[in-house]
């Protein structure tokens, strides 16, 4: 499962609430106790973090030095893709594609 899909699995089963804030550090820790790689800072993140607002499903609200707080634009769900099989996660608000890079069907 690539960092991302991760990540998005984290907020989907820890803050899927649109009114909850969280910050980087706590998927973070998450991560970590998930077996993420030891040799990964949480300045490493900021990418994928970046990714996700890109994407449409988290939003920043505040920022301290390094550590960031967000919040979901909408609800999560958990999809599967029809055409690979493959269990991602999706803000409603968000285009309804297969984040798998091989197969990008149409959800």
């Amino acid at each position: 499962m690539t960092i991302p899909i991760q990540i998005r699995k984290i907020i989907f089963e820890k803050f899927n609430d649109p009114n909850l804030r969280f910050t980087n550090d706590e998927v973070f820790e998450f991560l970590q106790s998930d077996g993420l790689d030891s040799s990964l800072t949480i300045d490493d993140m900021e990418t994928y973090f970046k990714q996700l607002h890109d994407e449409g499903l988290i939003r920043p609200i505040a920022q301290n030095f390094t550590t960031q707080w967000f919040k979901i634009f909408d609800v999560i769900e958990k999809r599967t893709c029809k055409s690979c099989n493959q269990e991602f996660y999706l803000g409603k608000l968000e285009p309804q594609v297969c984040l798998n890079p091989q197969c990008k069907a149409t959800i």
